[in-house]
């Protein structure tokens, strides 16, 4: 399998769990082969390593101020959002991963995944426990808002919300509807990818960027006007952490959102390449070697991208052996079912992710001096500062 971006320039049918709409990066190579799967894979993610339990609700949200802009003929907004937070107690069934028919379409979309049963994803553990109880905290946990890849459900930042969780932070994963792969609503309905369908393009992903907007703007309204999630939220301290075009999304909103104080972007590439307006909050971008200034086959985004973010903290960061779909779930759960697999191990990956994010917030949301962001160490010889 190549290494690709989630733009979407072409098609790459062997994608980890079927990227069916990822980009294609000419000049890389392909990554290390798994061995065949020979019986019947079981899929599992990291534990969470911070001090809290965890607790996971899935919100169905309805913005009937605007239509769809994906879909004609839908005249309003819906939305999936999973809420990770801390819990007064581990107790309660585990939160599915994916629902069955989300793990049917994945799985089915990926021909070397025709002998693995439809429902495999669907049966990966995760470690939250379905509606527990939160744990109070006098002025509410800081928020942090997850944006995920095109093609891809919330669910495959399950390991990075579960972490952040687990250290005391609230979580809102966010499915953008008919930008993920599948996504069933509680009513039973399964609806499927639609967006940039044609072909992407600049206009295409300025409008990804501002229907992400949109979606986040409408969903941080929601949540402020719960009576329940309000309570558990520090309306001040609010971050987001995108992957892909989540990544680039988050960094393009930024700016223009008062109430985002700091954002992440896992190795998205930038469309449009220039913000509207320069980034002057915390920011941060975590990508592969490809993303590297002095890489021959880089496609020159970041680097575009660079001199607009001018606030007095920022970092860029790249993780040797990554690929792009190393800053997720599915670093782990690639080869757990047998496909190809980067040259990073996957635990290693989601490890390394987890400690430069989780020190981000500390330090931007939680005013926590973090070393690790100071300049490279030696407990990650991988990650190389720029």
């Amino acid at each position: 399998m190549k290494k690709t971006v989630g733009h979407m320039k072409k098609t790459v049918a062997a994608s980890v769990l079927a990227l069916s709409a990822s980009m294609a990066v000419p000049g890389t190579s392909p990554a290390a082969a798994s061995p065949p799967v020979t019986s019947l894979p079981v899929t599992s993610l990291p534990a969470p390593t911070g001090g809290h339990p965890v607790g996971r609700t899935d919100l169905h949200l309805v913005d009937s101020s605007r239509p769809d802009p994906w879909v004609a003929g839908r005249d309003a907004r819906e939305l999936m959002v999973s809420l990770w937070y801390p819990a007064r107690k581990a107790t309660g069934r585990r939160a599915p991963y994916l629902t069955p028919q989300e793990s049917e379409l994945i799985i089915r979309s990926v021909p070397q995944l025709k002998d693995v049963p439809a429902d495999t994803l669907a049966k990966t553990p995760t470690h939250a426990r379905a509606d527990a109880p939160a744990l109070k905290r006098r002025g509410g946990w800081p928020l942090v808002v997850l944006s995920p890849g095109m093609t891809m459900p919330r669910a495959t930042m399950t390991t990075l919300a579960e972490e952040f969780a687990s250290r005391g932070y609230l979580v809102a994963g966010i499915e953008h509807t008919y930008e993920s792969m599948a996504t069933t609503f509680p009513d039973g309905r399964t609806v499927t990818f639609e967006a940039g369908k044609a072909g992407q393009t600049a206009e295409t992903g300025a409008k990804v960027a501002r229907v992400r907007a949109a979606d986040t703007a409408f969903v941080l309204d929601r949540l402020e006007r719960s009576k329940h999630w309000n309570r558990l939220i520090d309306e001040r301290r609010i971050a987001m952490v995108g992957h892909s075009v989540g990544g680039q999304s988050a960094a393009h909103l930024l700016p223009a959102a008062e109430r985002i104080k700091a954002a992440v972007n896992l190795d998205g590439t930038y469309h449009p390449r220039t913000p509207a307006e320069p980034l002057a909050k915390p920011f941060m971008m975590i990508g592969n070697p490809r993303h590297r200034p002095d890489s021959g086959d880089r496609d020159g985004s970041w680097d575009a991208f660079w001199p607009h973010v001018t606030g007095d903290w920022k970092r860029w960061l790249t993780v040797t052996g990554a690929e792009h779909l190393s800053f997720v779930d599915y670093a782990v759960l690639q080869p757990q079912l047998g496909l190809p697999k980067a040259p990073i191990d996957g635990a290693r990956a989601i490890a390394i992710t987890r400690a430069y994010v989780t020190a981000f917030l500390d330090l931007h949301l939680k005013g926590e001096r973090r070393p690790l962001l100071d300049g490279p160490s030696k407990d990650h010889p991988e990650v190389r500062f720029w």
